[in-house]
């Protein structure tokens, strides 16, 4: 079931919430603009599960299968796949992946590495964010570490439960703990924007129009 607050803040785009969370003071909350989502006309949006793994090739390919589904058995319903694999080697989603995913309710994946069975991903809709693709998989090369722990992405540290929010022009992080306030303050800016855009619209000066809104 979608939470409120993954609801709303679907609604925004990810520029105005990187502006309010930039003048909150916040640094450090935008993912590598190199992460890209398979289906861009598709906004991504919810709470983190984060995943953290590394790679070992002498790991048994049994042994990585069991893990692997292990990993699946924890997903949450409403929330994003967030995945730290420390490789940029292998695929970290597939096809019978995102579709155990999709039938538990998670809402797409974030990856710090890449994806494979593209063609499958978009047939069903799984919304992917990665570095690439690749054909090779984590059989007998991968195991994870950790699940609903701290992960990094480059400079942005993700919480579980923090919220993601992520469009055609990239990716934001909003910490758990601001998020209604964020969501609530990113609403109230688009309509601030409506606000000017109709003044400029109907013949105002722009810079009359800033400083009337104090935005723009």
């Amino acid at each position: 079931m979608t939470d409120t607050i993954t609801e709303q803040l679907s609604t925004c785009y990810s520029g105005v919430v990187h502006d309010i969370l930039r003048a909150m003071g916040l640094r450090n909350f935008t993912l590598p603009h190199d992460i890209t989502p398979l289906m861009p006309e598709r906004t991504l949006c919810g709470p983190a599960f984060t995943i953290e793994g590394r790679p070992d090739d002498t790991a048994d390919g049994h042994q990585t299968l069991l893990a692997w589904t292990g990993l699946l058995s924890k997903a949450r319903a409403g929330h994003v796949w967030v995945s730290q694999p420390h490789t940029h080697d292998l695929a970290q989603m597939g096809e019978l992946t995102a579709e155990t995913l999709q039938k538990k309710g998670v809402l797409g994946c974030v990856l710090d590495g890449l994806a494979r069975d593209t063609n499958f991903l978009l047939d069903i809709g799984f919304q992917t964010w990665r570095r690439g693709h690749t054909p090779k998989d984590v059989v007998g090369r991968w195991v994870p570490t950790a699940t609903d722990v701290p992960i990094q992405i480059e400079d942005v540290r993700i919480e579980p439960g923090d919220y993601l929010l992520g469009d055609r022009d990239g990716m934001v992080r909003v910490p758990r703990a601001l998020a209604e306030d964020v969501t609530m303050k990113s609403v109230e800016a688009m309509q601030t924007e409506s606000k000017v855009r109709t003044a400029i619209m109907n013949g105002t000066d722009p810079q009359e129009a800033y400083l009337t809104y104090g935005k723009f």
